[in-house]
């Protein structure tokens, strides 16, 4: 056994557990030891973000009790006390450094791989039909059915291609890392945050301004209505960037936006702390979506196809035309 008593993160025999006044036990930690006792003051199950009782079991469960959650936990326990910061201002700050140092990176990397996508776009052509004149030639010579020389094309043509991406080391899936590590990372915080509210960490005290019980949903909505806007700019944003979207396009386009407007209620019956934690990431993301449009940065990385000299003016062009004719 192990306590430390200059701060609020105590260990127990491996297990963590936090500090605030009297008690000095986690839901996590009562669940693991003492499932169905009255330990240091708490009763378990413990009350859930509803006021009701907390009932995660199955995946959920091991979820929010995953090693990813227990280190999310400790990154935002650890900056919280080294920084001295007051809660709120503790999960924003995590949130811009955590997408500065880490998203913001892939994000860079992904216009990279598309910028190289595109320009192959051009040459892939011209060899498409180079390829189709050449299968026609062989078809009539060989008498292949419409079938077999159709199936010749597409199996030549996606070899062509493939060998075009390792040339140009510019596979479409490595534009999906981004994808694949914000979303785990964006749960893994939610989840941390989730726990910290319902242990005794200090986040009932840790808001400021009408959100000052960082544990307790935001009952005037106003973080969830600044997260949904926020969203459906930052949708907004994506879809000016497409200049002849396709059908599929704008079928996504819409279903996130539906999403967008969906997580208006869901942030507001979850605690203050995380719909402030995803309002300061999408924020954070419309930032750097704006950042990574400007040209000197294009000029930096490189990008092979050609971009606009004026990407912010021609945004706000783009809006005007669009909801203000």
């Amino acid at each position: 056994m192990s306590l430390r008593r200059g701060g609020t993160m105590l260990r127990v025999g491996g297990y963590r557990v936090l500090q605030s006044g009297r008690s000095v036990c986690s839901t996590a930690f009562i669940r693991r030891i003492a499932p169905s006792a009255h330990t240091c003051g708490l009763r378990s199950p413990v009350r859930s973000v509803s006021g009701g009782r907390d009932t995660a079991t199955g995946w959920y469960g091991s979820a929010v009790d995953s090693a990813p959650v227990h280190l999310a936990e400790d990154f935002l326990v650890h900056l919280q006390q080294v920084s001295g910061l007051p809660w709120w201002l503790s999960i924003a700050a995590g949130t811009l450094s955590v997408r500065t140092l880490v998203t913001l990176p892939l994000a860079a990397y992904q216009m990279v791989i598309i910028s190289k996508v595109e320009t192959l776009q051009s040459e892939i052509s011209e060899l498409a039909k180079r390829l189709r004149y050449e299968v026609s030639v062989r078809a009539r010579e060989k008498g292949w059915t419409e079938k077999q020389s159709r199936f010749q094309f597409q199996k030549n043509l996606r070899r062509i291609v493939s060998q075009l991406y390792i040339r140009e080391n510019c596979h479409p899936v490595k534009a999906s890392l981004l994808v694949w590590v914000q979303l785990p990372l964006w749960i893994s915080i939610s989840l941390a945050l989730r726990n910290l509210s319902l242990d005794q960490s200090g986040l009932a005290s840790g808001g400021v301004l009408w959100f000052s019980d960082l544990s307790e949903p935001d009952s005037t909505w106003i973080l969830p209505i600044c997260l949904g806007l926020t969203n459906l700019v930052l949708v907004e944003v994506f879809s000016l960037q497409r200049v002849n979207p396709s059908r599929l396009q704008n079928i996504m386009t819409n279903v996130i936006r539906g999403f967008s407007v969906l997580m208006i209620p869901i942030a507001a019956s979850v605690p203050s702390s995380m719909a402030l934690y995803w309002f300061c990431s999408s924020l954070v993301g419309l930032g750097h979506n704006l950042l990574l449009r400007a040209s000197f940065l294009h000029r930096i990385l490189k990008l092979k196809n050609q971009r606009s000299e004026t990407p912010y003016k021609d945004l706000l062009n783009g809006f005007l035309s669009k909801y203000c004719k």
